[in-house]
């Protein structure tokens, strides 16, 4: 028999797993919640790729905003552009380098798991840094992490 705090643990992660794959189980809808709450699960992918994870030759960019836009007004429109690859509309463990997901990093805060390539996101008066990701079926990244360039805009 396994000692309390082991079961404790293992319940803790098999709900943490459960949430996630239940926030992830459906598109969205395109309104963003005022408080971009963002799953613990995902922490871990903020800042590495495995290197037993899976490459990609797709390639993420974002086309707007451009390089130093000025926004007006409180909401962003973001269009990203994918080549070599497809967004897919569930999340799943059939990992291809062909099929994925886009995540939007706002000011380095993953504020969207995105099933399509455009996407309205609120925005407060200041300068911002907008990035995308290309990532797996489960949301995690591949190996290595497919990165569009940083774009660096103003909102007014």
């Amino acid at each position: 028999m396994r000692p309390f705090g082991s079961r404790a643990r293992s319940v803790a992660s098999a709900l943490a797993l459960a949430a996630l794959l239940a926030a992830c189980s459906s598109p969205p809808s395109d309104n963003v919640p005022d408080s971009l709450v963002v799953p613990s699960a995902y922490a871990a992918y903020t800042s590495y790729a495995p290197a037993s994870r899976p490459s990609t030759m797709a390639k993420v960019s974002i086309v707007s905003p451009t390089a130093d836009a000025v926004i007006n007004g409180s909401s962003l429109h973001v269009v990203v552009s994918l080549t070599g690859a497809t967004i897919v509309p569930d999340t799943n463990e059939d990992i291809r380098p062909d099929q994925g997901h886009v995540h939007l990093y706002l000011d380095n805060t993953l504020v969207y798991m995105q099933y399509s390539l455009t996407k309205d996101l609120p925005i407060t008066p200041g300068t911002h840094v907008l990035k995308a990701e290309f990532v797996a079926n489960d949301h995690a990244p591949f190996n290595p992490r497919d990165w569009s360039t940083q774009v660096f805009f103003t909102s007014k």
